[in-house]
């Protein structure tokens, strides 16, 4: 159980859904490792947030365990897409842990937002890789092209081929590049606007940079601090109807999943406040 989830399922505000897929990690599997791992290195993490005066287990968190995977993606993906859409069905935020970054289709299909803004160090733009159109490395072109997202912001963003960085130039891309996602977060953080309607929230683990988070699959250096991603989930939270952390895997000494644990709460923490003082 992830730390502090202790309400039950019917009334709870937040569900936490573990997806393991381990199906197509092209350099270091262990995604499959994920969700225990982020759920193991959040049982530090003190209950109370002094930011924002609130305690994690009083804001109806549940997690409802894993949804194991099997041999066929795309069917895999529908049925966490029906898991996750039962969960918007009791008026819940889904909290999808992950798992390779595949998994996210299924969140973004369930909730259906009009933009979805990913943490990434990679554009994962791909129309296919290895022949493979369900590969990580496709799954926010599958989002736009498939599911019909209006737009995606990529924040960190630092690599990816030449047909990738090409797709990106296309007007339902906005590529964020570390060294501007300062400024991003800051225009959120004043414009909310700037997001364009509700919102999914995804954060890839190997956006920061990996001397931050080596336990992941396709390391990339030069990335975001986490400070910068726990400052842009804070401005993202309020506005987002759906959050997954991802490609966490078993290669360190917990610091990656440890980073996620706590991103996922601050979600959490920031989504209730804003809720909580709506129409103040």
């Amino acid at each position: 159980m992830f730390p502090g989830a202790t309400a039950d399922r019917d009334p709870a505000s937040y569900v936490v859904v573990g997806a393991p897929l381990d199906a197509t990690t092209t350099f270091q599997p262990g995604t499959r490792f994920g969700p225990d791992r982020v759920r193991r290195f959040a049982e530090t993490y003190d209950d109370y947030d002094h930011a924002t005066g609130s305690h994690f287990s009083a804001l109806g968190v549940h997690d409802a365990g894993d949804v194991h995977p099997w041999d066929d993606v795309p069917a895999y993906l529908d049925h966490l897409a029906a898991e996750l859409r039962s969960v918007t069905y009791g008026d819940a935020i889904p909290l999808l842990l992950g798992g390779e970054h595949t998994v996210t289709y299924a969140g973004v299909d369930a909730v259906a937002p009009d933009t979805l803004v990913v943490v990434d160090a990679h554009l994962d733009l791909r129309d296919e890789y290895g022949g493979n159109p369900w590969n990580h490395a496709c799954v926010t072109r599958r989002e736009l092209d498939d599911l019909g997202v209006e737009r995606a912001v990529i924040v960190g963003a630092r690599t990816g081929s030449e047909a990738e960085w090409d797709r990106a130039t296309e007007g339902d891309v906005e590529v964020v590049p570390p060294a501007d996602a300062g400024d991003w977060i800051a225009e959120v953080a004043t414009d909310p606007d700037t997001l364009g309607g509700d919102t999914y929230l995804s954060v890839d683990i190997d956006g920061l940079d990996p001397g931050f988070a080596p336990g992941t699959g396709t390391m990339e250096p030069f990335g975001l601090t986490p400070r910068e991603v726990r400052d842009l989930v804070r401005g993202v939270a309020p506005h987002a109807i759906g959050f997954d952390v991802v490609e966490v895997n078993d290669r360190d000494d917990g610091q990656a999943a440890a980073l996620a644990g706590k991103l996922c709460r601050e979600f959490v923490y920031r989504h209730a406040d804003a809720a909580a003082h709506d129409g103040d």
